[in-house]
C-alpha cells in the first residue's frame, strides 16, 4: 500500500512544476513580445491571407459613452473580482503597450480621470453621434471645463481620446495610452474628487504593512508578495489534499452503489484531480496579490498550463475509473453489448478530452487556434483519402455495433477465421483461436463477410449411428431403441421436443441405428460432458438389454447347396411388439431411477488451477462423504463462469 506523500515533498513537486512550467513560457516569451510590438511573421512567397469578415461591434464599444461606462465598471469592480482587469484592457488601445505595463496604465489612465472630475458618462457622446459619423471623441483637455484645472498643470503633456479602430469598436486611443505616464505624473500630486485609490485587495493589504514589505522587491516582486505566494502555494496543497480525501470516500460509495469494487489504484487515479483544484486555487489566488509587470503573463500563462494539463489528465484518469466500474457491472449482465459499448464509447472520450486539451492548451499559450484548424481541415482532405481504409473500418464498427452480428465472448466463424470475439474497435476486431493465437479482423471486412456465430446456437445438434450385431433379435432392437429415447426424455440437458432413435439402415457388418439428438447446454465443455454422459448411459442400457455393439467383421459361410430349414423366427404374437417396447421402457427407468441428476441438475462446467475435487455420478463436486459441497449444495444448477466456446 503506498504511504502518502510528506508536505515537503508535495511543496517540491508542486515548486518544481510551476517553476518548470514558467521556463518553458518564458522561452515564448520573444514570441509574445513580437505581438505586443504588432510584428507578424512573414513567410517568402506566401500568398496573402484573405480579409476576415468585420465581426459586429459589441455594445459596450459601440460609442465614447460605452467605452468610457465599460472601463469605470471594471476598475471600480476590481476589489471583488481581479478578472475585471481583462474587462478594462478591452477598452484600451494597447497594442504598443508592453504586456508588462498594461496594469500599470489603466491605474494611471483611472487616477487621470479621478483627478479631472466625477465623470458624467452622459455627457459624452452615445450611439446617435455614430449614427451620424462620429469616430473620435477628445475627452480631456476641454478648455471650457478644464480652464482650472490646466492652470494649476500648465500645458497637459497629452489628450485623453477616445476613437474608433479598424473594426468599429471605440476605445482609449494608442496616443493616449503612450501619453498617459507623462499626464499622470503632471496630476498625481492633485487631489482626487471621484472615484477610490484602493482599486484592489493587494492594495489594501499594503495599507496595513510595513513600508520595507511594501516598497522592498526581489525580481520585480515586492517581499509581502512573496510571502503570500507561498502561503498561497500551502493553500493550494492542503486544497489538494482535502479534495484527495473527499474524492476517494465519494469514488468508493459510488463504485459499491453499482455493485462494484473500488480500483486499487484509485489514489493514483484521483490524483490530477487534486492537482487541478490546487491549480485553480493558485490561479484565483495569484490575481489577488497583485502581481504587475513581465511577471503577470509569465505566471498566469505556467498556471493556466498546468490547469490545462492536469484538467486534461484528471479527465483522462476520470474516464478510465468510469468505464472499470462499467465493465464490472457490464460483465454482470446478460447481455454482451454493453462489452462492446463501455471500450467504443470510453476511447471516444479519451479522443474528445485530448482535443480539448489541445485547444485549451493553445490558448493558454496564447497560439491561436482559428488558423490552426483552418489548416487542418485543408490537410484533412488529403488525410481522409490516405486513411480511406481506417475511415472504412470506423463506419465498419458502427455497422457492426448496430447490426450485432455476434457480442463478446461469441464463437464465430468469419472466412477462415474461427474463434472467440475478444475485443471489438473502432478499427478491428480481435479473435482469439482456438490453438490460443490472436487474429486481427479489419471492420470493414466484417460488413460484407459472411459471419457464422456458433455462439447464439440455442441447441447443439449431434448425429451418430451406433451399430449393433446382426444376431440382435428384433425384440431387442426395439427395446434398445425406445430405451435409446427414453433416456432423451430423461436427460437433464437433451432436447425434449425433436429428436430421432430409429433403426435406420444395414451396414456392412452391423444393424445401424440413427441417433439424432440435440443438446442445450451453454458452451462446448458442458456439450462434452453431456454427451459423454448420454453415450456411457446407452452403453449401460444396452448391458442390461443383453445388446452388443458390432465392430467391422467378415464371416466366411462355405454353401453346401443343402435348403436352409423354414421358420428360423417365429412370428410375432398381438403383443409382442408393445411388450418388447414396455421392456426397453422399464430398462431405461431402472437404469435411471437411482441416478443424482433426477433430483438435482447439474451446473456447467467449471475449470480450476488446483487438484480436481471428486464428483458424483451428476458431475457436481463432492466431500470424502459423498455430500455436495460448493455453489450446487442447494441442488440448483451454478453459474456460467468459464465464458461461451
Amino acid at each position: 500500500m503506498r504511504q502518502p506523500s510528506r508536505p515537503s515533498a508535495r511543496l517540491a513537486t508542486a515548486v518544481g512544476l510551476v517553476f518548470g512550467l514558467v521556463v518553458l513560457l518564458g522561452a515564448a516569451a520573444p514570441v509574445r513580445a513580437q505581438e505586443a510590438l504588432g510584428l507578424e511573421a512573414v513567410v517568402p512567397g506566401a500568398p496573402a491571407s484573405p480579409a476576415a469578415p468585420v465581426p459586429p461591434v459589441p455594445a459596450e464599444f459601440a460609442s465614447p459613452r460605452a467605452t468610457m461606462s465599460a472601463f469605470l465598471t471594471a476598475m471600480t469592480a476590481l476589489f471583488e473580482n481581479p478578472t475585471a482587469w481583462n474587462d478594462a484592457y478591452e477598452c484600451l488601445d494597447l497594442e504598443a503597450v508592453p504586456r508588462g505595463e498594461w496594469q500599470q496604465r489603466a491605474r494611471q489612465l483611472y487616477g487621470v480621470l479621478n483627478r479631472i472630475e466625477e465623470v458624467d458618462t452622459r455627457s459624452l457622446p452615445g450611439a446617435a453621434e455614430v449614427a451620424k459619423g462620429l469616430t473620435s471623441h477628445q475627452y480631456f483637455p476641454n478648455r471650457r471645463r478644464d480652464g482650472a484645472l490646466l492652470g494649476r498643470i500648465g500645458p497637459p503633456s497629452g489628450a485623453i481620446v477616445i476613437a474608433a479602430d479598424g473594426n468599429g469598436r471605440f476605445r482609449f486611443d494608442a496616443s493616449t495610452m503612450a501619453s498617459i505616464p507623462d499626464l499622470y505624473s503632471q496630476m498625481e500630486s492633485l487631489p482626487t474628487v471621484a472615484g477610490e485609490e484602493i482599486l484592489t485587495v493587494s492594495d489594501y493589504v499594503e495599507t496595513r504593512l510595513p513600508e520595507k514589505l511594501v516598497h522592498g522587491s526581489a525580481l520585480g516582486v515586492r517581499y509581502w508578495q512573496w510571502l503570500a505566494i507561498f502561503a498561497l502555494i500551502l493553500l493550494g496543497l492542503l486544497v489538494d489534499l482535502l479534495v484527495l480525501s473527499a474524492l476517494r470516500a465519494a469514488s468508493t460509495r459510488v463504485a459499491r452503489s453499482f455493485g462494484a469494487d473500488a480500483p486499487d489504484d484509485l489514489r493514483r487515479n484521483l490524483r490530477p484531480i487534486g492537482l487541478v483544484a490546487a491549480g485553480g486555487t493558485w490561479l484565483v489566488g495569484s490575481r489577488f496579490i497583485g502581481l504587475d509587470g513581465v511577471v503577470v503573463p509569465v505566471i498566469e500563462g505556467a498556471l493556466q498550463v498546468f490547469l490545462v494539463l492536469a484538467a486534461t489528465v484528471s479527465a483522462w484518469r476520470l474516464i478510465d475509473l468510469v468505464a472499470g466500474v462499467m465493465t464490472q457491472r457490464a460483465a454482470s449482465t446478460d447481455t454482451k453489448i454493453d462489452d462492446i459499448l463501455v471500450p467504443l464509447v470510453t476511447r471516444a472520450v479519451k479522443i474528445f478530452v485530448v482535443v480539448m486539451g489541445v485547444i485549451y492548451g493553445a490558448d493558454a499559450l496564447d497560439i491561436p487556434i482559428t488558423p490552426l484548424l483552418a489548416s487542418l481541415t485543408v490537410a484533412g482532405v488529403g488525410f481522409s483519402f490516405a486513411a480511406k481504409d481506417t475511415v472504412e473500418n470506423f463506419f465498419g464498427s458502427i455497422a457492426v455495433l448496430l447490426d450485432r452480428p455476434f457480442e463478446i465472448g461469441d464463437w464465430i466463424v468469419v472466412d477462415d477465421c474461427e474463434g472467440i470475439v475478444e475485443q471489438v474497435g473502432f478499427r478491428s476486431t480481435r479473435i482469439r483461436t482456438f490453438y490460443n493465437s490472436q487474429i486481427t479482423v479489419p471492420n470493414a471486412n466484417l460488413v460484407r463477410a459472411k459471419v457464422d456465430n456458433y455462439g447464439r446456437r440455442q441447441y447443439r445438434r449431434w448425429k451418430t449411428t451406433l451399430g449393433l450385431q446382426y444376431d440382435t433379435p428384433p425384440e431387442s432392437l426395439l427395446a434398445f431403441t425406445e430405451g435409446v429415447r427414453e433416456l432423451i426424455r430423461r436427460h437433464p440437458f437433451t432436447r425434449k421436443d425433436y429428436y430421432e432413435v430409429y433403426a435406420n439402415d444395414f451396414g456392412a457388418s452391423s444393424l445401424d441405428v440413427l441417433l439424432y439428438v440435440f443438446f442445450a447446454v451453454p458452451d462446448w465443455s458442458t456439450e462434452l460432458r453431456e454427451r459423454e454422459r448420454l453415450m456411457v448411459d446407452i452403453v449401460r442400457l444396452a448391458d442390461q438389454l443383453g445388446v452388443s455393439f458390432a465392430f467391422p467383421t467378415r464371416t466366411l459361410h462355405v454353401f453346401t447347396g443343402e435348403t436352409p430349414e423354414p421358420g428360423q423366427h417365429a412370428a410375432p404374437e398381438a403383443a409382442t411388439d408393445d411388450g418388447a417396447q414396455q421392456r426397453g421402457i422399464a430398462a431405461a427407468r431402472d437404469l435411471v431411477r437411482r441416478q443424482t441428476w433426477r433430483t438435482r441438475q447439474p451446473g456447467p462446467v467449471q475449470f480450476t488451477l488446483g487438484p480436481s475435487e471428486p464428483l458424483d455420478d451428476a458431475g457436481n463436486p463432492v466431500d470424502e462423504s459423498g455430500n455436495l459441497i460448493g455453489p450446487d449444495a442447494d441442488g440448483r444448477p451454478g453459474s456460467d463462469e468459464t465464458g461461451r466456446s
